[in-house]
């Protein structure tokens, strides 16, 4: 039980981790990175939904994201509902 409470604070610390490393990310753009590295959303909208912010706001960040050459992949786009499907790919 006190393990689901620890998970939102193990995340933010993956992300915060993250970003001191590399510190060009963005919040939304390390917390993308470590959603897919950990498995907590592969698309778009699950990863709005879970984390309360707008869906636009997440794919602008996934886009420039994938745009500079971060560890995100692309691999599927729903037309209708802009929903993006992305995986991690780390050498």
């Amino acid at each position: 039980m006190n393990e689901d409470r620890d998970q939102p604070e193990r995340f933010l610390s993956l992300v915060t981790e993250l970003q001191a490393k590399d510190p060009r990310l963005t919040s939304l753009q390390a917390a993308l990175i470590v959603a897919a590295e950990v498995g907590i959303a592969l698309d778009s909208r699950s990863f709005a939904r879970l984390l309360g912010v707008a869906h636009a706001l997440v794919l602008r960040e996934l886009n420039a994201l994938v745009a500079t050459g971060g560890p995100l992949r692309i691999v599927k786009r729903e037309a209708r509902t802009l929903r993006s499907f992305y995986v991690i790919e780390r050498p």
